[in-house]
């Protein structure tokens, strides 16, 4: 207690502890609780001491024995850091006395077991540890230090805290062992000895420190930071992390050291109230307040460098100093969570006892009898009132220890606020609930944190690198924690959308990554419709030629008798434009969402109708050649002119065309489907073939026709006739295959809706060919020229 005054509020919790109960008539009613206090000063020499002290005959230090029974010790409380506790255990274990630790508490291996009768006010450290790397989840913490007391807990904090961050995608930069305060002596020699590894921490990159130890081991830290300054070392400007057993205490000569680097750190404590009268207890301390207090003096002489007798080193008090002026690093007004672990401790001891005055109260026949029977009680028998109390205390909290002796209580998430003043205030931002239905459970209010100067009050960052984000992932840097990565771009067609994604994942096949490839994109239905421009261009094209094609027809119709129409095979003529008629509306199959029956009708109508007309045609230019011969004296092919032979060739033509299709159709016939890898953005809703060679094979017999249309009216185009209609079956033909030539490479190098186009406008470019070059001139002679329809003009030879 001499080297830090902080600790002496334990000594006042448990005062004002057992002054309650000593007031409070419904416990232990007429009987009043004592205690006495011994220091251990953080040594394993003087805790043994002082235990045995306390378990021996007071003043009379013989251990094992006593020889009176009017100072029974029924409990001890102890210690404020696990070694103590440790230590004390030793011997209470062995007198069977209980022991309720208010600080850690971490048995070496095998030794739980042998002291059955410790009871622990704080959760087990495992608890905490998940409680933290929930935390640092939270926040997004993924590359922070480590720092441990250089001893046997802080190497098994190291070995349990390792595995565990990287189990949850955390990495350690580093792991620093401060020195114990046993080897005081030492600390600077440790220091030097390893500088180069502090001078990398304070250079590190981590901005999180997560501190393993006790209160002695912050005393070590400040000293370290303290001595930063005189090697030219910048400030430590950094968040710490801590658990329960930490406390920002500071010895008396570390009074104007500056306290700063610690502001804003965050730490796990035991759930804690604030009892109801105690800072008002702990305002009317004064030097004189108690006779029995043994360690005021010192606490005095240490908070306000003051000395009750007369001193060289210091002033005289003058008794009017008040707590409330000492800086918080030495002592704090509202009760700390260690003390609130002393606390109920004494409240434990005393429903224990109570519980079991009330158990012996069926055989005492008076109150001295009671007060006697409590007197008598050995230590042993309080073990079990204490596994079963449950009580609640004056702050309302309720308290009960669980199968394994230990304090049923979660975790406050404590924020730190140290103040250039040096006052200290605990801001509760959460809370660590371990007896949720879902396990461990913490909750963090954000809003509320106050984080050190150096973060400009920002969310701190603490990571190997910068974050990949979304539309990028990470690629593990060779030789370095998986922490440790570099960010590569999203291939084509994958996407992230949070950062540090592991892998890029692709969009499902109904949707499309956006151009920052952050999010999938729902995908358009793609085909060639009735209600979009081209659409509706390319419907008013067919109808239009269609129109135009039976206005043709009527003509020829109405002019059926002329010399012109009745020319090359009237009936012939009138296929071809009834096929030609159908030529222009097959484009309307073709627009419109793709079902079943129009993919099945779409290339077999347009197949069988073109070959139709190019067989019609070919019938015609045979027919041309065949009436030239004719005319020639003493042909026999006047005999087998007629109808027939045009009517013939035309049905033979178009019937080949029809077997084939029909062969399609039972082979692997077309059908609706769905395209979703030919453009990103769309899904195109199309026809498939079926059997591309098929197709192709429909699209070649229609080719063969009109390459041997063109021959032959190639080879009569310079016959004698005035009116020569060789001569425009060539120039059209001409026309057709330029068109088809020109739509298999276009077709094969469209993709979606424009693949239909493609096909609509080669069938309505070369039936308009066809229409125009056969038709239009003899349309001029009928409509324009009516004079020249006649026999004379057409059967008139050139000179």
């Amino acid at each position: 207690m001499r080297s830090v005054p902080k600790n002496y509020q334990h000594v006042l919790a448990l005062a004002f502890a057992v002054k309650e109960i000593n007031e409070n008539p419904q416990i232990l009613p007429n009987i009043s609780l004592g205690f006495h206090i011994l220091n251990s000063y953080y040594t394993a020499r003087m805790t043994f001491k002082a235990t045995l002290n306390l378990l021996s005959t007071q003043h009379r230090f013989v251990p094992n024995f006593k020889c009176h029974t009017h100072s029974n010790v029924i409990a001890l409380i102890g210690g404020c850091f696990s070694e103590t506790s440790a230590n004390m255990a030793i011997f209470s274990a062995t007198h069977k006395t209980p022991q309720l630790t208010y600080g850690s508490f971490l048995p070496s291996q095998g030794t739980e077991k042998q002291i059955p009768f410790l009871y622990q006010l704080v959760p087990r450290e495992a608890q905490q540890y998940m409680g933290v790397m929930q935390m640092l989840q939270h926040f997004g913490w993924t590359w922070i230090g480590l720092l441990a007391v250089n001893d046997d807990r802080g190497n098994k904090f190291l070995q349990t805290m390792v595995p565990m961050l990287s189990q949850h995608g955390i990495c350690d930069a580093f792991t620093f062992k401060i020195p114990k305060w046993d080897y005081v002596d030492e600390i600077i020699d440790y220091t030097l000895n390893n500088w180069d590894s502090y001078e990398n921490i304070i250079k590190s990159k981590a901005n999180v420190f997560f501190v393993y130890g006790e209160p002695p081991s912050f005393q070590i830290l400040r000293l370290l930071l303290f001595s930063a300054p005189f090697l030219d070392l910048p400030p430590m400007n950094k968040l710490w992390v801590i658990t329960s057993h930490w406390d920002f205490a500071s010895f008396s000569f570390q009074r104007n050291w500056d306290m700063q680097t610690f502001h804003g750190s965050i730490s796990f404590t035991v759930h804690s109230d604030q009892p109801f009268r105690f800072q008002k207890f702990v305002q009317t301390i004064n030097l004189s307040w108690a006779k029995g207090d043994g360690f005021i003096k010192d606490f005095w002489q240490q908070a306000f460098n003051c000395s009750q007798e007369k001193s060289e080193m210091y002033e005289t008090c003058t008794g009017d100093e008040k707590l409330e002026t000492v800086p918080g690093s030495f002592f704090e007004m509202n009760m700390t969570g260690h003390s609130y672990n002393v606390y109920n401790a004494v409240y434990a001891v005393a429903h224990a006892l109570h519980a079991a005055y009330e158990s012996g109260s069926k055989h005492r026949r008076s109150l001295e009898r009671g007060r006697l029977a409590i007197q008598n009680v050995q230590p042993w028998k309080l073990h079990h009132f204490l596994n079963s109390i449950s009580f609640n205390n004056s702050a309302g909290q309720l308290v009960h220890f669980n199968e394994n002796a230990e304090l049923v209580a979660g975790f406050d998430v404590t924020n730190w606020l140290i103040h250039p003043n040096g006052s200290v205030v605990r801001v509760k931002v959460g809370r660590l609930d371990l007896q949720g239905s879902s396990g461990n459970k913490l909750s963090i209010n954000v809003d509320q944190i106050i984080w050190h100067h150096s973060f400009n009050q920002s969310l701190p960052l603490s990571v190997c690198n910068d974050n990949c984000y979304p539309g990028s992932s990470r690629k593990k840097k060779d030789t370095e924690p998986f922490c440790c990565y570099d960010c590569a771009a999203c291939p084509k067609g994958m996407i992230s959308h949070k950062n540090d994604m592991d892998a890029c994942v692709k969009c499902p096949e109904d949707q499309y990554p956006n151009n920052e490839q952050t999010q999938c994109i729902l995908r358009d239905l793609s085909y060639l419709s009735y209600g979009e421009s081209l659409g509706i261009v390319l419907t008013f094209l067919a109808i239009c030629f269609s129109s135009s094609t039976a206005l043709v027809l009527g003509i020829f119709l109405k002019h059926k008798d002329t010399p012109i129409v009745k020319a090359n095979n009237r009936s012939i003529t009138y296929i071809l434009l009834s096929s030609l008629l159908l030529c222009f509306l097959c484009p309307l199959l073709f627009i419109g969402q793709p079902g079943k029956v129009t993919c099945l009708l779409r290339q077999m109508v347009f197949g069988i109708i073109f070959s139709v007309a190019l067989s019609s045609i070919l019938a015609k230019t045979i027919t041309v050649v065949l009436a030239f011969v004719a005319t020639k004296p003493g042909s026999s092919m006047r005999k087998r002119m007629g109808k027939g032979l045009g009517n013939s060739i035309s049905l033979s033509g178009s019937l080949i065309e029809a077997v084939l299709c029909m062969l399609w159709l039972s082979i692997t016939p077309p059908f609706p489907d769905v395209d979703v890898h030919s453009l990103d953005d769309q899904i195109i809703l199309e026809c498939n073939e079926g059997s591309a060679p098929m197709f192709y094979c429909v699209l070649g017999y229609l080719g063969i026709l009109a390459i041997v249309s063109f021959i032959v009216a190639f080879l009569a185009r310079k016959l004698p006739d005035s009116f020569n209609e060789a001569k425009f079956i060539t120039f059209s033909m001409l026309v057709f295959c330029s068109v088809w030539l020109s739509f298999v490479p276009a077709y094969l190098s469209t993709k979606g809706k424009y693949v239909v186009a493609v096909e609509i406008f080669a069938i309505l470019s070369s039936s308009t060919g066809l229409l125009g070059c056969i038709f239009g001139p003899k349309c001029y002679i009928i409509v324009v020229r009516p004079e020249l329809n006649n026999r004379e003009h057409l059967i008139r030879r050139k000179n």
